[in-house]
Order: structure tokens, then sequence, then C-alpha cells
């Protein structure tokens, strides 16, 4: 029998299988072990500091550090009532408090909140309540969903499906029948040439109302879509184009999802994102800074009319015959309750409209930067794509995988950001400082001058 493995990062390596991680190499490697947070930055197994740049994964608005507030919270409630369900009309006292303050949150009418644990599974659920809801309503053949080139809605089964980006559908059996694609709504990489935003706009409408009547509006159920779309590289729909997209959505019947996940709870400078970019959705599904990661929990939120469709159809079968174990956990919706008040208390969204213009600022001093193409953010969260050719907009070789060498020399100067492909994505916690923000942008700039200078070696620019 071989000998036990000394470090963490060698026992991840022989024991643990990661997500999102070449299996080979973590088996040979080992994995960057985290042992304590403070504030952005995070401290490995050996001490080094690192400043995480995207909030772990777009969620940990209040940073790493431990939450005195968070932890008696916690505390309260596993000493009251460590666990109850959500099944048969019973309920822990915290979910009832949570979905009445969401409710009441909402950045549109709503009628009623309901748990899940994961961004994932409340874009899942949300399929089935659409599913269900068409049932309810005599409509069987209404069940194709829309989604979006680069969308980004989860991996499970259904809401891997809704995900527009091959690397989640390859070898997965992905995407299952009944979902659409439309554009993507990134006007640098998709506009033609001397096609001006507010007409790129115009396309991706005009292209959305040919797929419905090519498919049948009497067929298709839902779009779902991110207010900006985080994982597919902070893509930041033109200013005209939801005022464009919705009248077309209501005109079919078609419900409208907004994904809320990453955007929620103060990320664009609003509550929520459908505030800043003006959409109108009959569902929303939440996550990650709902609870400030520091517990799993999400959230949907559905409208009078969903509500009501789904409420008689239950009524109808004797049951909504949907539900999971921990949906509505007392413990995760005690801590998701306390960070809604912390957040109040801190003014998180005054927070982040204030330092929004010092973290854009800091971006943009990019912009000129030969290997930057285009500099795109809203509120707390940005990325800085790069490009071969600034007039063209070019992209470099994908198997040169100029955007991920980059994050790894970012990661040898003590930052954590993410690639999405070439594009560099940002989102730091809310609770940063202007200093810390600096900080940031100060290891990214080695980090890409060290980009610039490999580059160069390598004959690629």
């Amino acid at each position: 029998m071989s000998a036990r493995p000394n470090s963490l990062a060698a026992r991840d390596g022989a024991f643990h299988f990661h997500g999102y991680t070449n299996a080979l190499k973590n088996e040979q490697d080992g994995g960057f072990v985290v042992m304590r947070g403070d504030g952005p930055f995070i401290y490995t197994e050996d001490g080094k500091e690192y400043f995480d740049g995207l909030s772990g994964l777009w969620c940990s608005a209040l940073g790493f550090g431990p939450q005195p507030r968070l932890i008696e919270a916690a505390k309260r409630q596993m000493e009251t009532l460590p666990f109850y369900h959500t099944f048969t009309q019973k309920v822990a006292a915290p979910a009832v408090e949570l979905a009445e303050k969401l409710v009441g949150l909402a950045p549109v009418p709503m009628s009623k909140a309901y748990f899940c644990n994961s961004g994932s599974e409340a874009n899942d659920t949300a399929i089935k309540m659409i599913w269900y809801f068409n049932n309810a309503l005599g409509r069987p053949q209404k069940k194709k969903i829309i989604s979006r080139v680069k969308a980004y809605h989860g991996v499970t089964i259904a809401a891997g499906s809704l995900t527009g980006l091959p690397a989640i559908h390859a070898d997965f059996d992905l995407p299952i029948p009944g979902i659409l694609r439309t554009d993507c709504p990134h006007h640098y990489r998709f506009g033609e040439m001397g096609e001006s935003a507010a007409d790129f706009a115009t396309r991706c409408a005009e292209n959305l109302e040919k797929l419905i009547l090519a498919e049948g509006p009497e067929t298709i159920a839902a779009m779902f879509a991110e207010p900006v779309q985080g994982a597919g590289g902070v893509i930041i729909p033109p200013e005209t184009y939801w005022a464009k997209i919705t009248p077309i959505l209501k005109k079919h019947d078609i419900l409208l999802v907004a994904d809320e996940v990453i955007c929620g709870f103060g990320r664009t400078g609003n509550w929520w994102g459908t505030q800043t970019f003006g959409l109108q959705p009959d569902i929303i599904t939440t996550a990650k800074q709902l609870s400030a990661a520091q517990a799993p929990i999400a959230g949907i939120l559905i409208n009078q009319r969903v509500y009501e469709g789904l409420r008689d159809h239950s009524n109808r079968l004797g049951s909504f015959a949907h539900g999971l174990t921990y949906s509505g956990h007392p413990l995760s919706a005690a801590i998701a309750l306390e960070t809604l008040k912390i957040y109040e208390d801190l003014k998180i969204v005054d927070r982040a409209r204030e330092l929004a213009p010092v973290f854009q600022r800091e971006m943009r001093k990019f912009a000129d930067h030969s290997l930057v193409g285009e500099v795109r953010h809203v509120g707390l969260v940005g990325a800085i794509e790069l490009v071969k050719d600034k007039a063209s907009h070019e992209s470099f070789d994908p198997k040169l995988t100029v955007g991920p060498t980059l994050v790894r020399l970012a990661h040898e100067h003590g930052l954590i950001v993410r690639p999405v492909v070439d594009s560099i994505c940002f989102c730091p916690p809310l609770i940063s400082t202007e200093a810390q923000i600096g900080d940031m942008f100060a290891r990214f700039s080695r980090a890409l001058d060290d980009t610039t200078a490999w580059l160069k070696r390598e004959g690629h620019c």
C-alpha cells in the first residue's frame, strides 16, 4: 500500500474529483488548496496571498473572511432547528421570512418564492414549472424554450441544455430536444461592418421573431436570459436591446425568465440586473450572492399569473409533485436572511455604485493596450477581451490559449481571474476598497506585460 500523501494539495489529487478540471492534471499536480480568507484575499496551504478578482465564482459579495453576524445566525438556527423540509405544507420559519423578504425586494411584481440549492437547480425547476404551467392552460405543445448563444444557465441536464457554450454540451449528450438558440447580443463580436449598436439590437430582435415564427409561436413557452451574460464573457447588451425584445415576447405570449444568479444583489449597481437593463420577467432565478456564497441556496420568484396556473393545476392533480430535500433548508435560509440584512445595513447597492466608477476607470486604462480589443463593464463586473488585431477584432487562434496563459501568469502575481476563451473576467467582492481595486488591476497589469512578452518571444505579436 502506498504512503499517504503529505500535503493537502497532493491528497486532493489522490482522492478528489473536481468539476471544470482536467482530471489527469489534477491527479498529477494536486489541487490549489485554500486555507483561509480575509476580505477579497485568500491564502493557500503555503501561506501565499491571492486577490480573488472573481469573488470565487461570481458569488462572494462579502469576501472570504469570517462574518460574525452570519456565524451567529447559523449558530442560532443550529441550536433551534437544524433541519426541516418544505414538503406537504410544512416549512421551517426562516424559509417563510426569506420568501417574504425576496418577494418584497423583487424588481417587478412577484407573487411567490420557491427555494433550491443552486442556480442550476433553480433554472431546471423553472423549466419544469413552465412546462407544468402550459399543461395547466391546456397548451401541451407550447414547450420549447429559447436561450442565447454564449448563455450560461447551469450544468444540470435541462439547465445545461439552455447554456449556450459548446464545452458544456461536449460528450454529455446535450442539449436535450426543444431548446432553441437565438443571437448573443454582443455588438463588438457579432455586429456587422458599419452596423451601429442600435441597429445590431434591431437585428437581434428581428432574428428572434423570425425564429419564433419559423418554429410556431404556439410551440414556444419561454425565453431564458441573463441581464449580463456572465460566464459567456461578461456580455452586456446594447442599450436598446430589451426595449426591442420585450414586445416580441409579449406579442407571442412567451414567458421571460431573468437569470439573476450572477447579477442579483448589487452586482450591476442595482439590487437586480432586471432594473439596470429594464427587463420585464415573469420568473426570476437567483442564487450566489443571495447568501454571499456562505451557504448553498437559490430562489425562484414567480408572478401571479404563473403562480395561479401552478396553484390551480396542483389542486386538480392533488399536488405540485416536485421538491428537493434541502429546499428552504433552515440553516441556509437563516444565513441568506441575515445576508440581506447585512447588505441593507452596509448599503451594499450604494457602495457598489460608488465603487463602480473606480473599477471602470481602472479597467479602461487597458483600452489602448496593443492586445486589448474591448473593455466592457457595468457596475462591478467586467471583462477585457484580448485580440490579435485591434482594427479588425481578429481573435488569437484558440490553440494558443492566450487567455488561459494570462490567467496562469496572473496567478503567479497573486491574482485569480477567469478566462472565457480570451476574455478575462473581473467580478471583485462588493466589499472591496478603492485601494484593493487598484491592487487587483496592478497585478493584472503585470500579468498582461508578461503575456505580451511571451507572445513576442513566440512570434505571435
